[in-house]
Protein backbone atom coordinates (compact mmCIF):
# COMPACT_ATOMS: atom_id res chain seq x y z
CA UNK A 1 0.00 0.00 0.00
CA UNK A 2 1.09 3.57 -0.63
CA UNK A 3 2.37 5.62 2.28
CA UNK A 4 0.54 8.77 3.39
CA UNK A 5 1.36 11.88 1.43
CA UNK A 6 2.54 14.69 3.65
CA UNK A 7 1.35 17.96 2.17
CA UNK A 8 3.10 20.82 3.87
CA UNK A 9 0.57 23.38 2.66
CA UNK A 10 -2.91 21.87 2.12
CA UNK A 11 -4.35 25.39 1.89
CA UNK A 12 -2.63 25.70 -1.51
CA UNK A 13 -4.56 22.70 -2.86
CA UNK A 14 -7.78 23.96 -1.31
CA UNK A 15 -7.28 27.35 -3.00
CA UNK A 16 -7.50 25.68 -6.43
CA UNK A 17 -11.14 26.01 -7.55
CA UNK A 18 -11.24 22.80 -9.62
CA UNK A 19 -11.17 19.24 -8.26
CA UNK A 20 -7.61 18.08 -7.57
CA UNK A 21 -6.55 14.65 -6.40
CA UNK A 22 -3.16 13.29 -5.39
CA UNK A 23 -2.99 9.71 -6.65
CA UNK A 24 -0.46 6.90 -6.86
CA UNK A 25 0.47 4.87 -9.94
CA UNK A 26 -2.69 2.73 -9.60
CA UNK A 27 -4.91 5.85 -9.35
CA UNK A 28 -5.48 5.26 -5.63
CA UNK A 29 -6.47 8.53 -4.00
CA UNK A 30 -3.95 9.76 -1.44
CA UNK A 31 -5.46 13.19 -0.91
CA UNK A 32 -7.93 15.61 -2.45
CA UNK A 33 -8.80 19.29 -2.25
CA UNK A 34 -12.01 20.92 -1.05
CA UNK A 35 -13.28 21.37 -4.65
CA UNK A 36 -12.94 17.61 -5.30
CA UNK A 37 -14.67 16.82 -2.04
CA UNK A 38 -17.57 19.16 -2.85
CA UNK A 39 -17.91 18.25 -6.53
CA UNK A 40 -17.95 14.51 -6.01
CA UNK A 41 -19.53 14.40 -2.53
CA UNK A 42 -16.65 12.51 -0.95
CA UNK A 43 -14.36 13.12 1.99
CA UNK A 44 -10.66 12.46 2.48
CA UNK A 45 -11.45 9.79 5.08
CA UNK A 46 -13.89 7.81 2.90
CA UNK A 47 -11.80 7.75 -0.30
CA UNK A 48 -8.25 7.41 0.97
CA UNK A 49 -6.42 4.62 -0.89
CA UNK A 50 -9.48 3.76 -2.99
CA UNK A 51 -9.03 3.80 -6.75
CA UNK A 52 -10.42 6.81 -8.58
CA UNK A 53 -12.95 4.95 -10.72
CA UNK A 54 -14.37 3.17 -7.69
CA UNK A 55 -14.64 6.45 -5.80
CA UNK A 56 -16.12 8.46 -8.69
CA UNK A 57 -18.60 5.68 -9.61
CA UNK A 58 -17.14 4.97 -13.05
CA UNK A 59 -19.47 2.60 -14.90
CA UNK A 60 -16.54 0.39 -15.93
CA UNK A 61 -15.33 -0.09 -12.36
CA UNK A 62 -18.48 -2.14 -11.73
CA UNK A 63 -17.95 -4.46 -14.72
CA UNK A 64 -15.45 -6.70 -12.91
CA UNK A 65 -15.14 -7.65 -9.23
CA UNK A 66 -11.59 -6.22 -9.06
CA UNK A 67 -12.93 -2.71 -9.79
CA UNK A 68 -11.21 0.33 -11.28
CA UNK A 69 -8.42 -0.36 -13.73
CA UNK A 70 -9.25 -4.02 -14.27
CA UNK A 71 -12.12 -3.96 -16.80
CA UNK A 72 -11.39 -4.19 -20.55
CA UNK A 73 -12.50 -0.56 -21.08
CA UNK A 74 -9.93 0.64 -18.51
CA UNK A 75 -7.15 0.14 -21.05
CA UNK A 76 -8.46 3.18 -22.93
CA UNK A 77 -9.16 5.31 -19.82
CA UNK A 78 -7.79 8.83 -20.19
CA UNK A 79 -7.41 9.23 -16.43
CA UNK A 80 -5.46 6.00 -16.01
CA UNK A 81 -3.33 6.73 -19.11
CA UNK A 82 -2.58 10.28 -17.92
CA UNK A 83 -1.55 9.04 -14.47
CA UNK A 84 0.68 6.32 -15.98
CA UNK A 85 2.41 8.88 -18.20
CA UNK A 86 2.86 11.26 -15.27
CA UNK A 87 4.50 8.55 -13.18
CA UNK A 88 7.00 8.27 -16.05
CA UNK A 89 7.60 12.04 -15.90
CA UNK A 90 5.28 13.37 -18.63
CA UNK A 91 2.44 15.82 -18.00
CA UNK A 92 -1.02 15.79 -19.54
CA UNK A 93 -2.89 19.05 -20.04
CA UNK A 94 -6.68 19.26 -20.42
CA UNK A 95 -7.20 16.00 -22.29
CA UNK A 96 -10.88 15.52 -23.05
CA UNK A 97 -12.80 12.37 -22.16
CA UNK A 98 -16.31 11.03 -21.78
CA UNK A 99 -16.80 9.56 -18.31
CA UNK A 100 -19.76 7.28 -17.65
CA UNK A 101 -20.93 7.17 -14.06
CA UNK A 102 -23.55 5.08 -12.33
CA UNK A 103 -25.33 5.98 -9.11
CA UNK A 104 -27.89 3.42 -8.07
CA UNK A 105 -29.76 2.42 -11.24
CA UNK A 106 -29.11 5.75 -12.97
CA UNK A 107 -26.36 6.20 -15.56
CA UNK A 108 -24.96 9.53 -16.66
CA UNK A 109 -22.27 10.67 -19.04
CA UNK A 110 -19.89 13.47 -18.11
CA UNK A 111 -17.46 15.40 -20.28
CA UNK A 112 -14.20 15.91 -18.43
CA UNK A 113 -10.88 17.62 -19.06
CA UNK A 114 -8.05 15.70 -17.43
CA UNK A 115 -4.71 17.21 -16.45
CA UNK A 116 -2.01 15.21 -14.69
CA UNK A 117 1.47 16.11 -13.58
CA UNK A 118 4.24 14.35 -11.64
CA UNK A 119 4.37 15.54 -8.05
CA UNK A 120 7.54 14.44 -6.25
CA UNK A 121 6.70 13.73 -2.63
CA UNK A 122 9.16 12.03 -0.33
CA UNK A 123 10.54 9.65 -2.97
CA UNK A 124 7.07 8.46 -4.01
CA UNK A 125 5.67 8.45 -7.53
CA UNK A 126 2.71 10.68 -6.84
CA UNK A 127 0.57 12.40 -9.48
CA UNK A 128 -1.40 15.63 -9.20
CA UNK A 129 -4.64 14.87 -11.07
CA UNK A 130 -7.05 17.67 -12.01
CA UNK A 131 -10.57 16.87 -13.19
CA UNK A 132 -12.60 19.65 -14.84
CA UNK A 133 -16.27 18.90 -15.52
CA UNK A 134 -17.25 20.61 -18.78
CA UNK A 135 -20.52 18.72 -19.27
CA UNK A 136 -22.65 21.88 -19.13
CA UNK A 137 -20.46 23.69 -21.66
CA UNK A 138 -20.51 20.72 -24.02
CA UNK A 139 -24.29 20.50 -23.87
CA UNK A 140 -24.66 24.21 -24.48
CA UNK A 141 -22.38 24.00 -27.53
CA UNK A 142 -24.13 21.00 -29.03
CA UNK A 143 -27.02 21.26 -31.44
CA UNK A 144 -30.29 21.25 -29.53
CA UNK A 145 -33.32 19.89 -31.46
CA UNK A 146 -36.00 22.56 -31.13
CA UNK A 147 -39.43 22.77 -32.76
CA UNK A 148 -39.50 25.71 -35.15
CA UNK A 149 -43.15 26.39 -34.32
CA UNK A 150 -43.72 25.93 -30.56
CA UNK A 151 -40.04 26.12 -29.47
CA UNK A 152 -40.19 22.92 -27.41
CA UNK A 153 -36.94 20.95 -27.18
CA UNK A 154 -36.65 17.20 -27.81
CA UNK A 155 -34.78 15.55 -24.92
CA UNK A 156 -32.71 12.34 -24.88
CA UNK A 157 -35.85 10.26 -24.16
CA UNK A 158 -37.46 11.66 -27.36
CA UNK A 159 -40.03 13.71 -25.41
CA UNK A 160 -40.70 17.35 -26.23
CA UNK A 161 -40.26 19.77 -23.30
CA UNK A 162 -40.66 23.48 -22.76
CA UNK A 163 -37.34 25.32 -23.09
CA UNK A 164 -37.35 26.20 -19.40
CA UNK A 165 -37.90 22.60 -18.30
CA UNK A 166 -35.16 21.31 -20.62
CA UNK A 167 -32.55 23.74 -19.34
CA UNK A 168 -33.59 23.09 -15.73
CA UNK A 169 -33.41 19.29 -16.09
CA UNK A 170 -30.24 18.98 -18.15
CA UNK A 171 -28.13 21.99 -17.25
CA UNK A 172 -29.52 23.12 -13.93
CA UNK A 173 -30.46 26.58 -15.15
CA UNK A 174 -33.65 28.32 -14.12
CA UNK A 175 -35.26 31.25 -15.90
CA UNK A 176 -36.89 34.43 -14.73
CA UNK A 177 -39.61 35.79 -16.99
CA UNK A 178 -40.41 39.22 -18.26
CA UNK A 179 -41.40 40.93 -21.47
CA UNK A 180 -39.07 42.65 -23.87
CA UNK A 181 -40.18 46.15 -25.03
CA UNK A 182 -41.55 44.89 -28.36
CA UNK A 183 -43.64 42.11 -26.73
CA UNK A 184 -44.76 44.46 -23.97
CA UNK A 185 -46.14 46.80 -26.62
CA UNK A 186 -47.71 43.92 -28.56
CA UNK A 187 -49.37 42.36 -25.50
CA UNK A 188 -50.44 45.51 -23.66
CA UNK A 189 -50.61 47.94 -26.57
CA UNK A 190 -52.29 51.19 -25.52
CA UNK A 191 -52.10 50.33 -21.82
CA UNK A 192 -48.35 50.83 -21.82
CA UNK A 193 -47.53 54.31 -20.62
CA UNK A 194 -45.34 56.17 -22.99
CA UNK A 195 -42.39 57.73 -21.29
CA UNK A 196 -41.23 61.13 -22.48
CA UNK A 197 -38.07 61.05 -24.53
Amino acid sequence: MAAAVDLRHPEIMNAIPIPVFLVDDDVRILDLNAAASGSFGVSRETVRLRRGGDTLHCLHSTEVPEGCGRAPACKACVIRDSVTNSVKGASTTRRRMRFEVVTGAKKAELELLISASPFPQGGQNVVLLMVEDITELSRLRSIIPICSQCKRIRNEAEFWQQVEAYFHDYIGVDFSHGLCPACLKEVYGDYVKKTPA
